[in-house]
């Protein structure tokens, strides 16, 4: 072989040998980099785990929606009346769902139901207003279940057609003032009828209506002793206004919706607008555990929507 040809089989034969080696170390890089995980994929999964909020107990959680209930399962419901026709449609839909289960609701008002759970009297309470600090240093927390809007209603009957401003109904209720004929209306008095102290929708509409302010207590003002929507509509008469979750009037004969700064109450800028909410106390039963599972459900929820 000449000297010439000798030089090129030894070139050619160095470089396929660092293409060797070049691929090898490659091929050994690679392999480690996909069975062994990466700085950055560590860091990605302990960001996740530690974006996990611990539980507040007055933010809304929720329980695993329910398979199975054992029969003989019984659960008892007190509180807000703004909440009956969402309790019994919901009571209805959980009883068929689990044969032999059983949900006792009462309707006494949002504070009697928290007192009631705080007592241990009942498993779980229907509010119609936020917790208080007080309530939830208790061991109480709350589960929202639906929006509601406030509504304000007068008879059918009652010759006052217009709408009032938000300025006009806090001077309603708050006794500045008295007569139908300062809204542009017939000269008659305004009768208020207003519910009782412990009513969860009185004390929201203390806070979202008259922002704080103190009703009035004048002898146009009628407090009623029982929190019942259909008694206050029984009430208004003629010269009346009150006011009732929407739910419960919407389908009224007797009684009319006014119109807030031209928003009715089906308006999604309607400003009247609350938060209808569950409260269990801390440990959860498994019976509680079972049904507010069950509210949160798409069961849960469209027995809720078909009640609107």
């Amino acid at each position: 072989m000449s000297q010439k040809n000798e030089t090129l089989v030894l070139g050619l034969a160095f470089l396929i040998t660092v293409g060797i080696l070049g691929g090898g170390y490659w091929w050994f890089t690679n392999k480690n980099n996909s069975t062994n995980p990466n700085i950055t994929n560590n860091n990605t999964n302990n960001n996740t785990n530690n974006t996990t909020e611990p539980n507040n107990n007055n933010s809304s959680s929720s329980f695993p929606i329910p398979i199975n209930v054992a029969r003989g399962t019984t659960i008892k419901l007190d509180g807000s009346t703004s909440m009956v026709q969402i309790n019994q449609a919901l009571k209805n839909a959980f009883e068929m769902q689990f044969p032999g289960t059983r949900i006792n609701t009462q309707a006494g008002g949002t504070t009697t139901g928290i007192d009631n759970l705080i007592a241990g009297n009942v498993d779980i309470a229907a509010i119609s207003r936020p917790l208080t600090p007080q309530e939830t240093q208790q061991g109480l927390i709350s589960i929202a279940v639906t929006q509601d809007a406030i509504a304000l209603v007068v008879g059918t009957n009652n010759p006052f057609r217009k709408g009032l401003t938000q300025t006009q109904i806090i001077d309603i209720f708050t006794g500045k003032i008295t007569n139908w004929s300062e809204l542009g209306g017939t000269n008659a008095p305004i009768r208020v009828i207003n519910r009782p102290i412990v009513s969860g929708t009185y004390q929201a509409f203390q806070e979202l209506v008259l922002r704080g302010g103190v009703f009035g207590n004048g002898a146009n003002f009628t407090q009623m002793t029982q929190d019942a929507t259909t008694p206050i509509l029984q009430a208004l008469g003629n010269d009346g206004i009150s006011y009732a979750t929407y739910a419960q009037v919407a389908d009224q004969q007797t009684v009319r919706n006014v119109a807030v700064d031209g928003l009715t109450p089906e308006a999604s800028n309607y400003p009247y607008q609350r938060t209808l909410s569950y409260v269990y106390k801390e440990p959860a039963n498994d019976g509680v555990k079972a049904f507010l599972g069950f509210v949160s459900s798409p069961k849960g929820q469209d027995t809720i929507t078909n009640i609107k």
